[in-house]
């Protein structure tokens, strides 16, 4: 990718335009992180662009972004331009196409307004970026208030840069964000949705959390993680604090290596993480206190409904509010599990989820004092060695076009419903041919 975006620049500069590397790829290039995505920025206006690029799609052409394709990798191609007005809140009434220093002064943060010339290895700096990152700054460029008002997902996006990069907020970005929290509900929620999915990810979303929260966000986008806040919980199990602490902290511990160095999915999905800090959303509505101690009865399950309806709110994927939901709703089972026999043990361990929920629990666990990591060891120890054991799935006793006829359903969730449940007692040994698969299904409809 690097090398097309280089060939790019020649192409351009040969016609006779400017031509660098702009904003985030040149901010984590001298971060020292590989850049992802190389945008570029250019002297040439868009019908050029047009015309000296083999393929492209003019995804913004009135705003002077072209998208260039090359080599089988994508670049935004953008025209040096100066904005007039942002009526909306997200994108300028009209620009001015202009020169690389003007470019530069309409960005958001100085972090992101440098641009590189990767011919020549010169960076330009207008907004004394560098410095900025040296002091380890976020800082929006000119005027806060109206870098802000330019486009209100910059409330969200200082609080990511800030924490991904662990930064610092300059004293007038972080007093204009407190101020104009209240636009953020005037942003799309798919563009809200990004943004928090690219601050779950990053090294210190528990702190990321908690200033949403201070700066008054979090009220504005999930006020039912705002609930957790001051929720006491039982003494005896947790000392760790309410449950908006004992959340952040076990979102903290899910990505500490030296936890688990041995964890078993390889990789920390962001439906984990998300599972993982929501999975006590359900405490606040559950709340009673009887004459022996604080209880949560049924947590899980109202969590799993409250963090479904804050998913769909966010735009999320159907397939994903499904699986963050199941983790939650079942994150209070793993301790049960291992009272369960070793054929319903067998059930749950080839659930697609299950190593997920295992360290959903894990989790959970690190985020409670005193710690206490003992089941979830026994029960990985037992995961592992049954896994290991099962060689072949078992075969598949009835499929779906039989469970339609049977229960006269047409093609949809339920289907998938019915033989997850036929799988589950194949497994534990209720069911053992096809006739008893079909006599199962058929129970169904009575």
């Amino acid at each position: 990718m690097k090398p097309t975006s280089i060939q790019i620049i020649e192409i351009l500069r040969k016609a006779g335009h400017e031509a660098y590397w702009a904003g985030g790829c040149v901010r984590d290039m001298l971060l020292g992180i590989e850049p992802k995505d190389f945008d570029i920025v250019t002297s040439a206006k868009p019908d050029e662009i047009e015309d000296l690029l083999e393929k492209t799609i003019p995804i913004g052409k009135k705003y002077g972004v072209i998208l260039a394709i090359q080599n089988g990798h994508h670049f935004e191609v953008a025209t040096f331009r100066s904005d007039a007005g942002y009526s909306d809140g997200r994108r300028p009434d009209a620009v001015e196409f202009t020169n690389a220093e003007e470019d530069a002064q309409r960005r958001d943060f100085t972090i992101n307004a440098m641009f590189y010339d990767p011919m020549t290895d010169e960076i330009f700096d207008y907004t004394e970026g560098q410095k900025d990152m040296k002091e380890k700054l976020v800082k929006f460029i000119g005027d806060p208030e109206k870098r802000i008002l330019e486009d209100h997902l910059r409330l969200l996006r200082a609080v990511r840069f800030k924490n991904n990069f662990n930064f610092q907020y300059h004293p007038d970005t972080y007093q204009a964000i407190k101020k104009h929290a209240k636009l953020i509900t005037k942003i799309s929620k798919e563009r809200i949705h990004d943004e928090l999915s690219k601050m779950i990810m990053g090294e210190n979303a528990d702190q990321a959390f908690e200033e949403l929260f201070e700066i008054g966000l979090l009220e504005e986008i999930i006020p039912e993680l705002v609930k957790m806040k001051g929720v006491a919980q039982p003494s005896q199990y947790h000392h760790e604090g309410d449950v908006w602490e004992h959340s952040k902290l076990a979102l903290k511990n899910l990505t500490l290596e030296e936890a688990d160095p041995d964890p078993l999915p390889e990789e920390i999905s962001q439906n984990l993480r998300w599972a993982t800090f929501l999975h006590d959303v359900g405490k606040p509505e559950t709340f009673s206190y009887d004459e022996e101690r604080i209880r949560f009865d049924h947590h899980a399950e109202k969590g799993a409904e409250i963090a479904t309806e804050i998913l769909k709110r966010l735009k999320f994927s159907n397939k994903d509010i499904k699986r963050v939901a199941w983790l939650i709703e079942h994150h209070m089972m793993v301790v049960p599990l291992m009272e369960m026999s070793e054929k319903r043990q067998r059930a749950w361990f080839l659930k697609d989820g299950f190593p997920e929920l295992l360290e959903l629990y894990r989790a959970d666990a690190l985020g409670i004092e005193p710690l206490d990591l003992s089941a979830y060891h026994t029960l990985k120890r037992l995961y592992k060695h049954q896994i290991a054991e099962l060689k072949l799935m078992p075969k598949q006793l009835i499929h779906g076009d039989k469970i339609m006829k049977i229960l006269n359903l047409s093609k949809g969730e339920e289907i998938g419903k019915v033989l997850a449940k036929v799988k589950d007692k194949q497994l534990a040994g209720e069911i053992k041919n096809e006739k008893e698969a079909e006599e199962f299904v058929r129970s169904l409809a009575k």
